[in-house]
């Protein structure tokens, strides 16, 4: 419990910072309003948990090693970074803004909005590294497979958590974000924050 209390701890502030996750809410929200944020953190989430289940059962470090595939789901994060965040200066720099799909169909929002933050977080392989480095830092080589399972999901349910309190808070502020200029500056900072997840990844080595 010690280890679990620690571990809690961590991934609060792991969270907390900024990242890949954070970027795509954030654009997802901006786009299509609270219910397509929403699912786009659900999206992130499904793949946390993915890719928690499988380094606790050892198929992460298998992807980690066979170097063609880690280098491909690599590169296809690079991709899709790289064409979230060229979308989203394109939309800057047009500057014209449709109605947000609120009022679209429920099945067409979820699938758009859990689509782009499932695929974000599946092809970033530095999430299976993540899950591979730090839970044996705090449970030991030989933890059983259940607890590594308990530790993986709880970072997923604490990332979920703040995705959450995240598009809350956008959706709130949605009559200041909707201004032209200020939504304008929003996509611009979003659109290089993606540019600038996909660079650092493409320049990472491992």
């Amino acid at each position: 419990m010690s280890g679990y209390g620690s571990f809690l701890a961590f991934a609060a502030v792991l969270v907390l910072v900024p990242g890949p996750d954070t970027a795509v809410v954030v654009r997802s929200t901006l786009t299509g309003g609270r219910r397509r944020g929403t699912w786009s953190a659900l999206g992130i989430t499904a793949s946390n948990a993915v890719q928690g289940t499988a380094a606790a059962a050892g198929l992460a470090a298998v992807v980690v090693r066979a170097e063609p595939l880690f280098q491909a789901i690599r590169w296809a994060g690079i991709a899709y970074l790289t064409y979230l965040g060229v979308q989203s200066l394109r939309s800057a720099l047009r500057g014209r803004y449709p109605a947000s799909d609120e009022g679209a169909s429920v099945a067409g929002v979820a699938v758009r909005g859990f689509r782009q933050g499932f695929l974000s977080n599946i092809t970033n392989p530095k999430v299976l590294a993540f899950y591979l480095a730090v839970l044996p830092q705090f449970l030991g080589e030989a933890a059983a497979v259940p607890v590594l399972l308990a530790f993986a999901l709880t970072h997923a349910v604490i990332g979920l958590a703040w995705s959450l309190v995240l598009v809350t808070g956008l959706h709130r502020s949605r009559a200041v974000l909707d201004r032209r200029s200020v939504r304008r500056s929003m996509d611009a900072l979003t659109g290089c924050a993606l540019l600038g997840f996909g660079a650092r990844l493409a320049v990472s080595r491992g």
